[in-house]
């Protein structure tokens, strides 16, 4: 070759460069709760500027090396490093969450890691979407335990001591699920498929009254966004993972084509696993096998506005729950979900969005399956929940405040009739039916309106909820009318929130909020009709007459940033509880088991007082490390019996090392927990002292090409013999149920 010819081919090679960094690129910037495009905002890039168009795409010329700044009135302002911007072009699309969720004292759970993931936020990493139990990634924060009353399913999330409908449990913001199990063994997360989830957020306090009535908190699943293309799309995801220690087997799908107009997505996951060995080598029954599957559909009506359908079966047979006098023998959930979301380009009116929604739960559970000796009685229960209504919601924008205001409707019920067949005694050959829910049901209708006023110095957030609440029973029992005559009655439950915020530069920001809210007795509360559904084996008599209970609450937070690269969170609550909902002992009424030491009636009492905090602290260290710690510690206490409140965990501290390799392909990880031992228990409960325990994990990830991932790792590396102070007691014994000890786990995910 001459040497010209190498000069042009040079030149050639040179030309073909910049031409491909100066060719045109684009993101499309979309909103990351609704999908709805971003439209009108602002964007610098070197010398570059301009708007995302109606369909929210900007278009510019990469330029290797400079920060893309952004800004728009309901977004704020934000910035993309040079790695950010190449990664939105890869995906052709980058998220953007309003601001006013970071005004809330508010955890975040996040499916999809980050760089530089905001404060407050965990990410849900591949296996996370393959639990069966979205209460197990709930568990990752500090400040929540659940009450296991089975190995491996079922477990019901407790926060700052506030559980059952004290949380109120939603998916997308409006749906939630009703328990058909007296027991609960179908919790309303044990409804929510992990694997289509984006993110978890858990406004903490009774303060995000736009979804309810969230008495202690509201945890809001939100589902994985819609996803448009500009071209034909074919997308999916494979994923599967098996633990050792119970032959615990998961796998989950996705599967999905988009376009412009419409997006249609399938999901499926599976779950199966045996008894389990504890750390002590002693065999806990954890039998079960649980699947979702389901489909999403999105219809771009116009550029302003979609249509989401979505669909959920869950099914669930043959779990164990070696705490109850039963075991989950089949449950199958329908959830069913429509969406619309239009956006206006008016000065005042920004968006809108309507929600339809329906759950429906059969649940079967039988005792046929325990190793009872002797079996004196075959019994089943059969139980069916509705929960169904709407939602709806519009957002104005007056100059630099923002109102957000609306509707909403729930109608919960339930039915179901326990069969006991007598196998000895004197009733031997007979069958007798106890009337479970008696068909309650209850209907609440609420109106809730926030405003959120930027001010010069502070910040403040003012949001109300009137909620009307009607209940009744439909199929009353002679010996519940006895004790209740009147079982319907009304009640009109206000509550009110005021938040005040300042931002002391960009080292410190500060929040403090009040608020008195309401919240009227669960079905369970009102109308369960002698069942064994508390944490001791009295049998419950529900109480139509509870008067609401009302939580006066004050929460404090603090967030400081030191620099990029470390941030401290705390959040220091009390709660002044009126009218609290409990239970006491009522030896004037008989149990229908003859087993059973008596009955506990639902009753108001007058003062419960619980108070406490939340410490987190990230900061990235050196040589590729970064650590978080976290703390939670609760305090609650009975005013009126004058003892501790029963079922508050102990004080949880959790501390993590990461690594992060070979730009990000290998991702190391050691896990330690320490829960202090707890002596502050309820005797009228029944609660014994629970030990203090230690727990190490390890874990290593590794992106085997852009596709293919892979994670292993060890639970309870130490085999620590522990259980957690929430975990109830072996049926017929004082022994709680002891968590899994070593655990050998591995899982692969790939994508296309």
């Amino acid at each position: 070759m001459s040497f010209n010819n190498i000069i042009l081919a040079v030149f050639c090679m040179l030309s073909i460069s910049v031409f491909a960094q100066s060719e045109q690129k684009e993101i499309r910037f979309l909103d990351i709760e609704s999908g709805m495009p971003i439209v009108q905002a602002t964007f610098e890039y070197g010398e570059q500027n301009g708007l995302s168009d109606e369909n929210g795409v900007i278009q510019f010329t990469y330029s290797e090396g400079n920060t893309m700044h952004l800004s728009h009135v309901n977004y704020e302002k934000w910035s993309l490093t040079d790695n950010e911007v190449q990664t939105a072009v890869d995906k052709q699309a980058y998220c953007r969450r309003a601001e006013t969720i970071n005004l809330y004292p508010v955890t975040i759970i996040s499916v999809k890691p980050q760089s530089s993931q905001p404060e407050g936020e965990l990410n849900i990493e591949y296996q996370d979407r393959l639990e069966h139990d979205a209460a197990d990634i709930l568990n990752q924060i500090p400040a929540f335990n659940s009450i296991r009353k089975g190995g491996n399913n079922g477990f019901e999330p407790v926060f700052r001591g506030f559980k059952y409908d004290q949380l109120n449990i939603v998916l997308n913001g409006a749906q939630s699920a009703t328990a058909a199990c007296p027991n609960r063994m179908d919790p309303p997360t044990s409804q929510m498929a992990p694997n289509m989830m984006d993110r978890i957020e858990i406004l903490k306090g009774p303060h995000a009254l736009r979804f309810g009535t969230g008495f202690g908190a509201t945890i809001n699943f939100i589902p994985a966004k819609l996803r448009f293309s500009s071209e034909p799309d074919f997308y999916g995801r494979l994923s599967s993972g098996f633990e050792s220690n119970g032959n615990l087997i998961k796998g989950e799908s996705q599967v999905g084509v988009s376009d412009e107009k419409y997006n249609l997505s399938f999901f499926a996951s599976w779950s199966q696993g045996d008894d389990y060995i504890t750390g002590n080598d002693e065999s806990v029954q954890a039998d079960f096998n649980r699947g979702s599957f389901g489909t999403n559909v999105g219809i771009k009506l116009a550029a302003n506005q979609q249509l989401r359908l979505s669909t959920t079966y869950n099914r669930a047979r043959d779990a164990d729950f070696p705490a109850l006098p039963m075991d989950l023998r089949e449950d199958d959930t329908w959830l069913l979900n429509a969406r619309h979301d239009i956006q206006f380009n008016g000065e005042k009116l920004q968006s809108w969005n309507t929600s339809l929604f329906g759950s429906f739960v059969d649940h079967l559970m039988t005792n046929l399956l325990k190793p009872l000796d002797p079996r004196t009685m075959n019994a089943e229960t059969f139980a069916t929940t509705y929960n169904y209504g709407g939602r709806t919601e519009g957002v104005w924008r007056m100059g630099n405040n923002k109102v957000y205001a609306g509707a909403d409707l729930r109608v919960e019920g339930a039915e179901g009739t326990r069969v006991r067949e007598f196998l000895t005694g004197p009733m031997v050959g007979n069958t007798v039916e106890d009337n479970a829910w008696q068909d309650g049901r209850i209907s609440k209708t609420g109106l809730f309106v926030e405003y959120q006023l930027n001010g010069q110095i502070f910040d403040y957030v003012l949001s109300g909820r009137m909620e009307f609440n009607t209940a009744d029973i439909n199929d009353p029992t002679t010996e519940f009318t006895q004790v209740y005559p009147e079982t319907q009655i009304t009640q009109i439950n206000p509550s009110i929130s005021v938040g005040i915020l300042k931002d002391f530069g960009n080292k410190l920001q500060t929040g403090f909020w009040l608020a008195r809210a309401k919240r009227s007795g669960s079905l369970t509360e009102r109308f369960i009709n002698y069942f064994p559904v508390g944490q001791d084996p009295f049998e419950m008599l529900g109480n139509p007459q509870l008067d609401p209970e009302i939580n006066y609450q004050a929460d404090l937070t603090f967030k400081w940033i030191v620099n990029k690269s470390s941030a401290i969170n705390v959040d220091l609550f009390a709660a002044y509880l009126q009218d609290y909902i409990s239970s006491i002992i009522n030896t004037t009424l008989s149990p229908r088991l003859p087993m059973s030491p008596g009955v506990r009636q639902f009753v108001n009492i007058g003062e419960a007082f619980k108070t406490g905090f939340e410490v987190s602290w990230n900061q990235e260290l050196f040589a590729g490390l970064t650590h978080r710690l976290g703390i939670a510690y609760t305090y609650g206490k009975d005013l009126e019996r004058d003892e501790p409140l029963p079922e508050i965990a102990p004080l949880d501290l959790r501390y993590a090392l990461y690594g992060n390799y070979l730009k990000g392909r290998l991702k190391p990880e050691v896990t330690f927990r320490y829960v202090s031992e707890q002596s502050r228990i309820s005797e009228e409960f029944g609660e014994t002292v629970t030990p203090s325990f230690s727990l190490l994990d390890i874990k290593i990830g590794y992106q085997i090409t852009n596709g293919l991932y892979a994670n292993a790792g060890v639970n309870n590396l130490l085999d620590e013999d522990y259980y957690e102070h929430l975990n109830r007691s072996v049926r017929g014994t004082n022994d709680p149920i002891f968590a899994p000890g070593r655990n050998i786990f591995v899982n692969l995910s790939f994508t296309f």
